[in-house]
């Protein structure tokens, strides 16, 4: 008599009956929270001329960024203590509360309200996110989640910004923010369901520290405001208020960040380093290329921006590739691919200052850009969830996303004031600033080994601090 074979189990996949709601609603919520970052860019100056706010314009972007990042330190510490599902209602229900604030504002200040509280919303729904992929996904799936995360991103990076422009000249600016709440809610009830599967977490203390670290966020929330304000300054204005704001960020950041992030120690500390490097490097030279080509090259802004969607949609191709490829033997590999297409990309859109140079090689750097960091950013957010022990993995999520805002910031405002350098921005400026993105791709991929560590890649690692 011959033992029956147990029938095969078939591998689970992102929309299997158990996980499709789930992923469904989190896609949702990324685009959501994706398109209202990029629509209000759109239509902030028809805001601030109807509001007459011109002088809190400023305050409009750095107030929801602040917020933000206290709320970042605040969804982690929340989320290993209790679990993910009251950050993620509460998230919602800041996000929603803050757009019907900004949307029937009377005034710029009550629209700033509203950008501040909006921003809490969303700091507290990203981090939590993330520690739902930990706990409801299977291993195998994280990259391709995190992939469908990125991918969630490029619709509203194509058709945002002319959505949003459709919006305020034929509905009126209000309803930029006052659209979005329909859809948030029905998204978050989709997850629901599965964060009840996975069952209540048994309540702990928060640990020791807690209320210092949320203190810490508190002044990097206000230094990174600074930054961004003074970012938008000239002269020796910008150059005074980015040194207090980065002296601020000096001292409050590595509070907030893994122990050892500093000295780049193995493990987690190195692959959060990366992960800002990284957007430092991108965000840096995405903020150049527009201006660059159409005061240098004379492209016209949507010709400009057409190079911008290139990168967007490299980008999902490659997070598209590294979901579908078989699990590199080295942690380090697709994180090392990934800065070296970043670097080499922002390298080669550099050599465009030149004017000898050709335009379309502007275009294949930011493609190539674009496809590391498609294969970079799913990679490190599953190594964050790998090295994080199950009560850690709020607290390191959060790290990552921190690292990621706070030094894609002081790239940010630190370009703005290169470029603020004299009565307008040359081919010098650009140049030096290309550079700087260039050279943060590059220290990434010498320090790329450094995710490695001793033990298995899947097991949990302690090393935050």
């Amino acid at each position: 008599m011959t033992a029956t074979a147990a029938p095969a189990v078939p591998p689970e996949h992102l929309y299997a009956p158990r996980l499709r709601a789930m992923t469904v609603g989190s896609v949702a919520l990324v685009s959501l929270l994706a398109f209202e970052a990029l629509a209000v860019g759109t239509a902030m100056p028809t805001v601030a001329r109807s509001l007459d706010g011109l002088a809190l314009y400023a305050l409009a972007f750095g107030g929801p960024f602040a917020s933000g990042v206290v709320a970042m330190v605040v969804s982690g510490i929340w989320c290993d203590a209790r679990g993910p599902r009251a950050p993620m209602w509460h998230g919602v229900a800041w996000f929603v509360v803050g757009l019907l604030v900004a949307g029937s504002a009377s005034a710029m200040g009550v629209l700033v309200v509203g950008r501040v509280v909006q921003g809490f919303g969303s700091g507290l729904l990203s981090v939590a996110l993330y520690v739902i992929v930990g706990q409801a996904y299977p291993e195998e799936l994280r990259r391709r989640v995190f992939a469908a995360f990125a991918a969630a991103w490029v619709v509203p990076s194509l058709v945002g910004p002319a959505l949003a422009g459709l919006i305020v000249e034929h509905l009126g600016w209000r309803w930029v923010f006052l659209a979005v709440p329909a859809v948030a809610v029905p998204a978050v009830l989709l997850i629901q369901p599965g964060l009840r599967a996975l069952g209540a977490t048994a309540p702990v203390r928060p640990p020791a520290g807690a209320a210092a670290r949320i203190g810490w966020a508190c002044g990097a929330g206000a230094s990174a405001a600074l930054l961004h304000y003074g970012g938008q300054q000239r002269g020796a204005l910008a150059v005074g208020l980015v040194g207090v704001a980065l002296v601020g960020l000096l001292g409050c950041a590595p509070r907030l960040l893994p122990a050892g992030f500093l000295r780049a120690r193995r493990g987690l500390p190195t692959v959060i380093g990366l992960r800002g490097l990284a957007s430092a490097a991108f965000a840096g030279a995405e903020v150049v290329i527009p201006l660059m080509l159409s005061r240098e090259r004379g492209f016209a802004p949507t010709a400009a921006g057409l190079v911008l969607t290139v990168g967007a949609v490299s980008w999902s191709a490659g997070s598209w590739l590294q979901g579908r490829l078989r699990t590199p033997r080295s942690a380090a590999t697709l994180p090392r691919a990934g800065l070296g297409c970043v670097t080499a990309g922002t390298a080669v859109v550099a050599l465009t200052v030149v004017p000898a140079v050709p335009v379309p090689f502007a275009v294949l750097g930011w493609a190539t850009a674009g496809l590391g960091m498609g294969l970079l950013y799913p990679s490190l957010s599953v190594l964050t969830l790998a090295l994080s022990a199950p009560g850690e993995q709020g607290r390191n999520s959060s790290s990552l996303q921190l690292g990621d805002s706070l030094f894609a910031a002081t790239v940010l405002a630190l370009t703005g004031a290169v470029l603020a350098v004299g009565p307008a921005p040359g081919p010098a400026g650009y140049a030096a600033t290309l550079a700087v993105a260039a050279g943060c791709g590059l220290l990434g991929v010498l320090l790329a080994g450094r995710v490695v560590v001793p033990s298995r890649m899947g097991m949990p690692a302690r090393q935050s601090g």
